[in-house]
């Protein structure tokens, strides 16, 4: 993402709510927005997100004010999320990309997950688990990126964004 940021000017990552503890060296507001849970339920109950899920014990969610002053000002707007908020995101913004990048290979993913070295064992489980039932909607998506090269991903996820984004203004 950070990639994709640097050469796609007019674009914007949106900042997700979450949950979880912040981990070593993110910053509230940057990384994310660290919230407790009765904090991020009235959010939800209050339409202040536009899409959230509950993921590995914690809860995820991307504030709705944000991304749409974004959109007002011609931005183009990035969410990383799950599966499950993609969609409620398609559902509320129908003309929203989705884009799904997966791993080469399940294996692959599971010794990324481990080689970050912040995961229990219990929650690589559930990570694998909740992989398994993303990888198996990835056909509804717009467009799939296999992120195997670094810079072959990139490369092809930048020059979807800007044919996307000309087609739109086209």
């Amino acid at each position: 993402m950070a990639r994709l940021l640097r050469e796609v000017p007019d674009a914007w990552l949106s900042v997700s709510a979450t949950t979880r503890a912040p981990r070593d060296g993110e910053v509230d507001g940057v990384n994310y927005y660290f919230v407790d849970k009765d904090r991020f339920l009235a959010m939800a109950q209050e339409g202040e997100l536009l899409e959230w899920a509950e993921y590995s014990g914690n809860c995820y969610g991307t504030p709705m004010k944000s991304v749409m002053d974004m959109i007002e000002n011609g931005r183009q707007v990035i969410l990383e999320i799950d599966v499950q908020g993609a969609f409620q995101i398609a559902e509320k913004i129908p003309d929203a990309i989705l884009v799904f990048i997966e791993p080469p290979s399940v294996e692959e993913l599971e010794r990324r997950l481990r080689s970050r070295g912040t995961e229990t064992e219990a929650a690589i489980a559930k990570r694998m688990e909740a992989a398994q039932m993303e990888l198996s909607r990835k056909e509804e998506y717009d467009k799939r990126l296999v992120n195997d090269d670094l810079e072959q991903a990139v490369s092809e996820l930048v020059s979807y964004v800007n044919m996307r984004a000309e087609e739109t203004r086209g």
